[in-house]
């Protein structure tokens, strides 16, 4: 009987431990990082009729304060007014991403990226203040910056909740001073997205400055929060943006009064 309690007991010590042993390892902690940098913009629409647009983003993007390459960003598309306060535009995206380590020989310094994207713009306006709904998704082919990296389709999906209040005059005019304000939510799919689908928020606000009817400057600070690769790293990002935005109607038969949504 002594001889069979302990080949039972030596059996479970040793199907505690095997358990034990394959057990997953404790979380780790999470690790935030901090950056700054300068965002520079130049916004375009251009309408050759009542419904139809030209829509183009053209960025330049700097790291650590404006000492760094991080980003040249060129957006096409083409707009189409639904309604008076809703428009749809479509387009291809080409970004060019600069490695953090260019120094290693093992990496390509500069990474392109091909993107396609749609975008709905719904405005609500109020009698001195407006409001911009943005819904924006992306499929975007990127690859790492090692040297002869696959391509991967991943999608993103991303609402932005814009306020503009004028300060020196009752409604948007020329020669207008308001305040620029927005909050946007950034989330990503795909077979490569395992733990980071919620990608980016960006808060930002700031002041701008209707020169004319055409174009339109806003300069301020962002605040970034996002997942940087790692299940438990995430980098908040500081970042001064200056934009210039320019509005042209190619055609005669409407002003720029009677279109409330933006260029943006």
């Amino acid at each position: 009987m002594n001889h069979i309690f302990r080949v039972t007991t030596l059996v479970c010590l040793l199907s505690t431990t095997s358990l034990f042993s394959q057990s997953p390892p404790l979380p780790q902690e999470k690790q935030i990082s901090t950056s700054d940098g300068v965002w520079l913009g130049f916004y375009t629409k251009y309408h050759f009729n009542e419904k139809w647009a030209y829509y183009g983003e053209y960025h330049i993007r700097r790291k650590n304060g404006f000492e760094d390459m991080a980003q040249i960003y060129l957006r096409f598309g083409a707009t189409y007014t639904i309604t008076t306060y809703l428009d749809f535009t479509a387009g291809l995206v080409l970004p060019f991403y600069w490695a953090p380590n260019p120094e290693d020989p093992n990496v390509d310094n500069i990474v392109p990226q091909y993107r396609f994207w749609q975008q709905a713009v719904l405005a609500t306006p109020f009698e001195h203040i407006k409001v911009f709904h943005q819904l924006r998704t992306e499929q975007r082919w990127r690859r790492d910056y090692v040297k002869d990296s696959p391509f991967e389709l991943t999608h993103r999906f991303r609402y932005k909740l814009t306020l503009y209040v004028p300060l020196n005059k009752p409604a948007f005019e020329n020669h207008t001073l308001f305040i620029s304000s927005y909050n946007e939510i950034f989330i990503q799919a795909g077979e490569s997205i395992v733990y980071n689908h919620l990608e980016d928020n960006r808060a930002f606000v700031g002041l701008g400055y209707n020169l004319s009817e055409q174009f339109q400057v806003q300069g301020g600070y962002m605040f970034s929060y996002r997942h940087k690769g790692s299940p438990y790293h995430y980098e908040k990002r500081h970042i001064f943006r200056l934009s210039l935005y320019h509005h042209m109607d190619l055609h005669l038969h409407r002003h720029r009064e009677e279109r409330p949504i933006p260029i943006h």
